[in-house]
């Protein structure tokens, strides 16, 4: 599994309705509420041969009150076995 993380700018009044949806939806591995710029940080694992493009633009960016997104990937994983 791939992990990568995507940090969402919500619609105003929405963080909470969003956050939900994507628990709903049972897409994303961990869900945190953040302050700054973004309203949301989302941890999500597909397979190898995911495309994550396509998935944050037919299963992320598609739920109502979202703004904005911005795509992290990662490389490695200090300090795990």
């Amino acid at each position: 599994m791939v992990p990568f993380f995507v940090q969402i700018k919500c619609k105003l009044g929405q963080s909470y309705t969003v956050a939900n949806a994507l628990a709903e939806a049972e897409i994303a591995s961990e869900i945190y509420s953040t302050a700054g710029n973004y309203d949301l940080l989302v941890k999500f694992y597909v397979d190898h041969d995911t495309d994550i493009g396509h998935f944050i633009n037919e299963k992320v960016q598609v739920i109502p009150g979202i703004q904005d997104t911005l795509t992290i990937i990662t490389f490695k994983a200090f300090g795990t076995k």
